[in-house]
């Protein structure tokens, strides 16, 4: 069962239980480092893109690696979880990201695109299997009633890590690039040496965030946490099939899977584009175009701590559905203001994108009892949302150029604003207990 905190008279239950707050805040330091390593990637699309010759299309391969992952990796996580709780996933995963992070050293050295997507794919599969624990971890820790908000609480901090990410490319890669214009007059020597530079400029953050996993991992590993109820051993392949037909009935549930894919969806397409926008449309140069990225996420952090305390006073969904209507308007606005007061709606997405992913998270698990297990790595392989439609982000720019784009993230959050509808519409099924907190 999920943490059930007595309540005497009118006393409203603690958001995280008072024997769990250190691990809700190790659980933290995991969202923040996950953030760091998720939005340095949003850097690397525009980075990748000059020192190798490509097209938008072949650098937003970035995403369609480390998102791919993401998808390829939530299911062994539900297992792990299932089998052997929560805290060995958040091991397993930590150690995994740590792993991909290391990888780096050998592909700056190979100087081949491919090598840096291996490392970039083994480090996203660590995190994935960080999330799928963390998410549903979290979401346990207290009372059900306050699931949402202590999971936007903890969600909050990834934004930290993210503008952390974004300013170790903004500060250590953007400003040192080979510049194009001295590319131009380069021999193919010069050039090799440059690449061979550049990458290297790529490599120093990725190994900075592979030794903050690495102790993150280490306080988790020596960290005895009283969970409310032993691990109970679980069956996982016996269980998957039963699990699987009990959320595919829940509407609430399966329709979330769908609203989380084109959220993620819109936030990697507005992220891994705002520096092109900047520098296509507005005529930035790269650094200032790496500011405004930095701008974006500020905006994300500042927005979700807001929405955090909203949440405490209005029922999530129809926040949900204010926040996704004025992400769609934001990015008309990006589509046919080709200038300044389109990049500033680009960035003013991000205060609508600030709400979603842990509020869709939240309320589809809502009542799933130990179903959420399974169910949290659903709404983690949605985030194949990230690896798929940013491609097709970057075929419309390539056809019809880099404001027009923004269709594509426009219509995303036009599929959250309808699940947070039917949310509101619909009531929910009283469906299972509550997690179990592992």
């Amino acid at each position: 069962m999920a943490v059930s905190s007595v309540d005497t008279g009118e006393r409203k239950p603690p958001l995280v239980a008072p024997h769990l707050r250190v691990p809700f805040i190790l659980l933290i330091l995991c969202f923040a480092a996950w953030g760091a390593a998720a939005n340095l990637t949003d850097v690397l699309v525009g980075v990748f893109r000059g020192i190798f010759d490509m097209s938008n299309f072949q650098s937003s391969l970035v995403q369609f690696a480390y998102y791919g992952a993401y998808f390829c990796l939530a299911l062994p996580a539900a297992f792990i979880n299932a089998k052997f709780g929560y805290k060995a996933g958040v091991l397993v995963g930590l150690g995994m990201a740590a792993i991909g992070g290391v990888l780096f050293l050998p592909a700056s050295g190979m100087l081949v695109y491919e090598m840096f997507l291996l490392a970039l794919f083994v480090l996203a599969a660590g995190l994935s299997i960080l999330e799928t624990s963390a998410n549903p971890f979290v979401i346990a820790m207290g009372d059900e009633g306050s699931a949402t908000q202590r999971l936007n609480l903890a969600q909050a901090f990834n934004p930290i890590g993210a503008n952390i990410g974004v300013l170790m490319g903004a500060v250590l890669i953007l400003p040192a690039l080979t510049p194009e214009a001295s590319k131009a007059i380069m021999s193919e020597e010069e050039l090799v040496a440059s690449q061979a530079a550049d990458l290297n400029l790529v490599l120093q953050p990725y190994l900075g965030i592979a030794f903050v996993l690495v102790l993150i991992w280490l306080l988790i590993a020596f960290r005895r946490f009283q969970l409310p109820n032993p691990p109970e051993v679980l069956d996982p392949t016996a269980a998957a099939g039963n699990v699987a037909s009990r959320l595919w009935r829940n509407k609430h549930y399966r329709y979330g899977v769908i609203a989380q894919f084109f959220n993620v969806a819109a936030q990697t397409c507005v992220w891994t584009f705002t520096i092109l926008y900047a520098q296509d449309v507005v005529g930035t140069t790269p650094t200032e175009a790496g500011w405004w990225l930095q701008a974006s996420l500020i905006i994300f952090l500042i927005s979700r701590f807001v929405m955090t305390f909203l949440l405490g006073i209005f029922k999530p969904t129809l926040l949900l559905l204010i926040m996704a209507v004025f992400g769609v308007v934001c990015c008309a606005v990006a589509m046919f203001s080709w200038n300044i007061v389109g990049l500033v709606a680009v960035v003013l997405v991000s205060a609508s994108l600030s709400l979603m992913f842990p509020t869709i998270y939240g309320v589809s698990l809502q009542g799933l009892g130990d179903d959420a297990k399974f169910g949290a790595a659903g709404l983690v392989m949605a985030i194949l949302g990230g690896a798929i439609v940013p491609m097709v982000h970057a075929a419309v720019m390539d056809a019809v150029g880099p404001a027009m784009g923004y269709v594509v993230p426009g219509i995303c959050l036009a599929f959250v604003a309808a699940y947070a509808l039917f949310d509101l519409s619909h009531a929910r099924p009283a469906v299972g207990s509550t997690p179990t907190a592992q």
